[in-house]
């Protein structure tokens, strides 16, 4: 049951965080095991991620080492038990045990001050702060993930593209050879056309390898050196409007690396007023029962001790503590300018590259796929020659892979953006319903 609701949590969080990548997929409950037969989605890669990151396992231990260490500080001191033998196995009279002196004492160190408040208040917060860090961790995987995604649907379209040239050289090459027999044009043309098309499967070939690669980086990151998915959905080819600016600005204050400063500030301040506790000594208060064997009687002992805090009181301690809250709030307004700058730099790539793939799609590919199949039906009727087809095929094709680059750069540009205002660019209803394969050109 415990496992269960855990796993609810968790797919109501990637839920959430799906819009994060810059990829709508649809899919059911999170699994933990992935079938090698059926194509993986952004989910679940996100929950695979999220459940067997090797580093995120690590920060986990860490945030229970800390939860532990301040269980450890909030336990009071443990009580004393002294037991002295005095005037024994001496000379004279005192040469046995009838002149000693037995005494059994419990002693117990009571600290005052508020002490223990203070010392469990800041380990408290120190644990909170693993959590923070935590969180950061989480947020770089997730990001990861996302590139690594985007990685692999733009090696799957780079595939399609590769096949979908193949198959055009491979039509091309039947119909040099309709020509040739025809006696249209010289059988060098159709050498030509046959060596062109061994490059493109040697393409194919690579873009295949590309695609194994991508999709072991993807893998890794949830701790498996083999992939154990054949495809990767996801809508590869759907962008969102951009927000200002100045909306992101505004919005950066979600991310972690800031909230936690709160935490951080917070914490500092509470290992001060731990030092300043330390200033007043602690009192050790005793009391037992004493034997007296030459008398034969017994009696009480009872008594304290106090440490006269004439020269440490704890003042370098004190000024240290408070020098490192100092410098914890320095670091704060620096973290705030980075996270801002690096924004900024951030935000003029995702506008860039927004632009960039609207220009391709909307100019570059429509010209240039009229102008290909323009010169590619003429070359049947002799209007154009051999070398016109080979370079409307590469202006086209070219035009595609990098439509594919740019696609693949705005989604990752559009991770780090997400990934600086700690939260998804877009509404989650924003996100395409269905997944897509993509285009073929």
């Amino acid at each position: 049951m415990k496992r269960l609701l855990i796993l609810v949590k968790l797919n109501l969080l990637l839920l959430v965080m799906l819009p994060y990548t810059g990829f709508a997929v649809t899919e059911g409950l999170i699994e933990l095991t992935q079938d090698p037969k059926r194509p993986i989605t952004l989910q679940k890669a996100l929950s695979l991620a999220l459940l067997q990151n090797p580093e995120l396992d690590a920060f986990a231990w860490e945030q229970r080492a800390r939860e532990a260490r301040a269980l450890q500080s909030g336990l009071l001191p443990n009580p004393q038990l002294e037991i002295r033998v005095e005037d024994v196995a001496g000379s004279g009279n005192f040469n046995g045990f009838d002149q000693s002196q037995t005494t059994i004492q419990l002693s117990q160190l009571v600290e005052l001050g508020g002490k223990r408040g203070a010392r469990l208040r800041a380990n408290d917060l120190f644990g909170k702060l693993a959590g923070w860090d935590y969180e950061t961790k989480r947020m770089d995987i997730l990001t990861e993930v996302s590139k690594a995604y985007a990685d692999v649907l733009k090696a799957q379209q780079h595939v399609l593209l590769a096949e979908s040239l193949t198959v055009l050289g491979e039509n091309f090459v039947n119909a040099v050879t309709e020509r040739v027999k025809a006696g249209k044009v010289a059988p060098l043309e159709q050498t030509k056309a046959e060596i062109s098309l061994s490059t493109m499967r040697i393409q194919l070939a690579k873009e295949n390898r590309e695609l194994e690669m991508a999709r072991r980086s993807l893998s890794v990151l949830w701790g498996s050196a083999e992939p154990q998915f054949e495809s990767a959905l996801g809508n590869f080819f759907a962008i969102s409007p951009l927000p200002t600016l100045e909306q992101l600005m505004s919005r950066a204050e979600g991310n972690p690396d800031l909230q936690r400063w709160a935490t951080e500030l917070e914490q500092r301040q509470a290992v001060v007023d731990k030092e300043l506790t330390k200033r007043i000594p602690n009192l050790k208060l005793s009391g037992g029962f004493r034997r007296i064997e030459e008398t034969d009687d017994n009696a009480l002992v009872v008594g304290f001790s106090l440490p006269l805090q004439l020269f440490d009181r704890n003042q370098g301690s004190i000024r240290e503590a408070r020098h490192k809250l100092a410098k914890a709030n320095a670091q704060k307004r620096a973290a705030e300018i980075r996270i801002k700058k690096n924004l900024l730099g951030v935000y003029n790539t995702v506008n860039f590259t927004h632009s960039k793939v609207l220009a391709i799609k909307n100019k570059i590919l429509p010209g240039a796929k009229k102008a290909f199949e323009g010169i590619n039906e003429g070359y049947r009727f002799g209007k154009f020659g051999y070398l016109d087809v080979l370079d409307s095929q590469k202006t086209y094709f070219e035009g595609h892979g990098q439509y594919l680059e740019a696609l693949a750069d705005h989604h990752k540009a559009v991770a780090d953006v997400e990934r600086l205002i700690g939260e998804p660019l877009a509404p989650v209803n924003e996100s395409p319903a269905q997944p897509e394969q993509g285009e073929k050109p």
